[in-house]
């Protein structure tokens, strides 16, 4: 009996986690199935971007008082270490972000840089279809993404910085939607814009900045947004580059 193909059958699909009888059961659906080989696609990709963004920490050297547990033994020490990189990859992935009940701005912070870092890494090598509608279609992209965010966007010119806006598209925040822009230059760098309606317990913040993997994130939240710029340069190309999108939206 062949059982219909499940949305956990694709992700075990992806994860290389099926026998060879339901693997091509999975193929055949997937090729009569355009959609949701789309969505497959999706997935390897969002595991690629994880792993770049995130793999360095699995890398990094124990604390001392992890790595001299006492009392404990070792398999229960190290199923608790195996449960928490989960619970990382599982916040990055899924935005399941704990809000603080004292300072909110403090918890979401580091949030939207994750994000932002994520759906650069995923989106900044597609050459076919990196972005939903393109730089050419602007005054409908920027509309379309202000009323799925839920607050006017702009989208900052960076003539001066030698690059061209390509597109943009809809991307998940943690809780709402969120806008994905996408500029690139002559050269083919390219840089990118994640913006989202501000939490209600976010205050207004400065420039920020933050590493993850080998993305740089400028970030900052406003009145009314919080943003992101996300690239792979210098600390100081990608500094300029923040000040200039964020003087474009505050012009």
């Amino acid at each position: 009996m062949t059982y219909p193909v499940s949305e956990d059958d694709l992700h075990a699909f992806v994860d290389g986690e099926l026998d060879s009888e339901r693997r091509q059961a999975v193929e055949r659906y997937l090729a009569d199935h355009p959609e949701a080989a789309e969505r497959v696609r999706d997935f390897v990709s969002y595991n690629r971007a994880l792993h770049q963004v995130y793999d360095r920490v699995l890398d990094e050297p124990l604390p001392i008082g992890m790595a001299r547990p006492r009392a404990a033994s070792w398999h229960a020490w190290a199923a608790r270490a195996a449960a928490a990189v989960a619970l990382l990859f599982a916040g990055a992935a899924g935005g399941w972000a704990s809000k603080s009940a004292v300072d909110g701005d403090v918890a979401q912070r580091p949030n939207i840089a994750s994000r932002a870092a994520v759906a650069h890494a995923v989106y900044t090598p597609e050459d076919s279809r990196p972005v939903e509608v393109d730089g050419e279609n602007e005054e409908h992209l920027v509309d379309w993404l202000s009323r799925r965010v839920g607050e006017p966007l702009k989208t900052p010119k960076l003539v001066e910085a030698g690059y061209r806006l390509v597109g943009g598209r809809l991307v998940p925040g943690t809780s709402a939607p969120a806008a994905f822009f996408m500029y690139e230059n002559e050269s083919g760098s390219r840089i990118t814009l994640y913006a989202r309606a501000r939490y209600a317990n976010e205050r207004k913040t400065a420039l920020r900045h933050s590493y993850q993997g080998d993305i740089g994130v400028f970030y900052w939240t406003d009145e009314r947004l919080s943003y992101a710029v996300s690239g792979q340069m210098t600390r100081d190309d990608l500094q300029l580059i923040a000040k200039l999108i964020r003087a474009g939206i505050d012009g």
